[in-house]
């Protein structure tokens, strides 16, 4: 009699970390980012994104999924639901990112300006979820930018309209800059969620403040905020 070695290995995810998994590798093969919160929800059918948080979080605890960036749309995988190490030319593991459709810059710029990363859309209202769309590309005026690491944000809301950011505008945001008390920043909120607002912080308490007076400001602790760059410059369209 042959004795057959069985892989028990996949018998150790639950069945919706299975299928979360494997929803994981999917999209990110065929569309070069991972899914958001809430397709994820809808693929696993959960209401709630604190469900998909625990997911997530128990995966990369056992080692299948590793988040880059600090993204809310950067989940990794890292091994197949069987144990098997997950290999891919989508992932850059090294420099933490996913760049299946990324497209180097091109140098053949018009004399004044530049190309930094389009990520997507940013909530200047209640926040969203952060959108990394990283094959994007937008030109912008060198005057605009403050250093080699910036990137642009699409404005949605209104709460920071007394600054004279209003929606539908584009927002170049400095990665690598000190942040002082009144800046405008990127904020991610518990990994999930991205807000543009004004910075606060006294002792351990963060105060993220909108410039509207029909929104108010509210207060995280320090291990819920994890600041993403501050806004340099600012880009509206006339149609």
């Amino acid at each position: 009699m042959i004795e057959q070695k069985v892989n028990t290995e996949s018998f150790m995810l639950t069945l919706k970390q299975n299928q979360l998994l494997n929803f994981l590798i999917i999209r990110i093969q065929k569309f070069g980012i991972s899914p958001s919160y809430e397709e994820m929800c809808d693929e696993l059918g959960l209401k709630s994104k604190s469900g998909i948080n625990r997911i997530v979080k128990s995966l990369e605890e056992r080692g299948y999924i590793e988040r880059l960036e600090n993204k809310a749309r950067a989940i990794a995988p890292k091994k197949y639901p069987n144990g098997q190490t997950y290999n891919s030319d989508i992932i850059n593991f090294k420099d933490k990112y996913i760049s299946k459709h990324s497209q180097p810059v091109s140098t053949n710029f018009k004399s004044q300006e530049n190309q930094i990363p389009l990520l997507g859309k940013i909530a200047a209202g209640s926040p969203i979820e952060a959108i990394s769309n990283h094959g994007e590309y937008l030109e912008v005026p060198s005057s605009l930018l403050t250093s080699e690491d910036c990137y642009a944000l699409h404005v949605e809301g209104d709460s920071m309209i007394d600054e004279g950011i209003f929606d539908g505008d584009t927002v170049i945001i400095n990665k690598k800059t000190n942040i002082y008390n009144g800046d405008i920043v990127v904020a991610l909120i518990d990994n999930e969620e991205a807000t543009l607002k004004k910075f606060r912080k006294k002792g351990d308490s963060i105060a993220l403040e909108p410039a509207n007076k029909n929104y108010k400001t509210q207060i995280y602790g320090p291990d819920r905020i994890v600041l993403q760059g501050k806004m340099s410059g600012l880009i509206r369209s006339y149609n």
